[in-house]
């Protein structure tokens, strides 16, 4: 790369990269207008211009870019991406040995170092995820990384950038050997068809293994199961393989319906016996209670934000509204799995948001159990938004 351009820090800032905060934003700093071309070194300085940190340009929905370290004399060449991308799969030796499991999240950008950048792991394939023009730059170096390391069948990647923000959706094969699509992988022993070539995503959020686990050993044997915004179906097949009396997913896209029966039919179970159902997870609420329909297990993961013809849905201000809704067809006793990726906000205000809804329906309830990102997500203390999931197990008492 050229020369490492030097950017001044707004002082209210400098403290924030001093304790070791990654991700640069445009109001932190002074003189953005010399940034010209993704992919530049910065070089962070304060007032004085004495040295804070090292990092790259990229234009992603999150910053501008990302503190990568705060060595002045450090290259960000082939061996920095080498020693960092070595060292995070060093710290999953145990999932790639793992005889039940063979998908999950090798490197979790700035969690390991690198912000705007995502490595994950399907049965030999590697798929790289691109937020930014910035971190593609680098792309050489990371396909070499990988060459150098790791065997593998191929890489696969995501363009998950443009001028508008949109994914990118061009030819996402790299090098190796072509998949057979959808290739089947394994999660604690559950199965799961993924398509690496098809779009944004990809068939499975890895976010979830351990929320999908505990659904299947825990909460579903013999209960009637919804599950909203269900996309593939994922925790339906969970639940259905941890005895559920049946499972009812909802999603308004149309080719829910044809995923969600294939992940229903890779793992033996048939699909006919249980309910799919294209249509707004709102109108369906409304649907379920003019029916007088109850549930056991009702599970809510809806996107961040959501528009469709008929309404917009933030989960920042409208969850409280959904968990209402829930509440209303849960049976007393039942549970209400409750899921957000917002990084927005934290866990105090999620449990504030369940708190309303429970009051504002006068029914009691107790959290029985939380999560978060799984182990391979690997997280850091400095970005706390960076540990974006939340996932609590509540008990509707009343």
């Amino acid at each position: 790369m050229s020369k490492e351009i030097e950017i001044q820090v707004n002082s209210k800032f400098e403290s924030k990269f001093l304790k070791g905060y990654p991700l640069i934003n445009k109001d932190m700093v002074h003189n953005v207008a010399v940034l010209k071309r993704e992919g530049s070194i910065i070089n962070l300085i304060d007032r004085n211009r004495k040295f804070i940190a090292k990092g790259y340009y990229g234009i992603q929905n999150k910053g501008i870019g990302w503190v990568l370290t705060r060595n002045k004399g450090e290259k960000i060449d082939y061996l920095f991406f080498k020693n960092k991308i070595q060292e995070a799969i060093d710290k999953r030796q145990s999932f790639f040995n793992a005889p039940d499991t063979n998908a999950f999240r090798v490197f979790n950008g700035e969690g390991d170092g690198i912000g705007g950048m995502t490595i994950d792991f399907f049965d030999g394939y590697y798929l790289l995820n691109w937020y930014s023009e910035g971190i593609y730059s680098y792309k050489e170096q990371v396909i070499r990384v990988l060459d150098e390391i790791m065997d593998y069948k191929a890489i696969y990647e995501k363009k998950r950038f443009d001028t508008k923000g949109k994914y990118i959706d061009d030819d996402d094969f790299v090098k190796g050997e072509r998949g057979e699509f959808p290739i089947i992988v394994k999660e604690n022993g559950m199965n799961y068809a993924v398509y690496l070539n098809d779009g944004a995503m990809v068939g499975i959020f890895l976010d979830q293994r351990d929320v999908r686990k505990v659904i299947r050993d825990k909460y579903a044997n013999q209960k009637n199961v919804l599950n909203t915004f269900s996309y593939t179906g994922a925790f339906s097949i969970a639940a259905a393989l941890g005895g559920a009396a049946k499972t009812t997913s909802v999603d308004l896209a149309k080719r829910s319906k044809s995923k969600t029966i294939e992940q229903f039919s890779v793992n033996g179970i048939d699909f006919e016996q249980q309910d799919i159902v294209v249509m707004d997870v709102f109108d369906y609420f409304k649907y379920a209670n003019r029916k007088e329909m109850k549930f056991d297990l009702v599970i809510l993961d809806p996107p961040s934000f959501a528009r469709s013809k008929k309404r917009t849905f933030s989960s920042a201000k409208d969850y409280t509204g959904l968990l209402k809704d829930a509440i209303s067809i849960t049976e007393k006793n039942g549970i209400i799995v409750a899921s957000t990726n917002n990084a927005t906000f934290g866990m105090k205000k999620f449990k504030n948001f369940v708190d309303q809804a429970f009051k504002e329906m006068n029914v009691k309830y107790q959290i029985k159990e939380s999560f978060g990102l799984p182990e391979d997500f690997h997280t850091t203390k400095d970005f706390p938004e960076g540990n974006y999931l939340k996932v609590l197990f509540i008990e509707k008492r009343g």
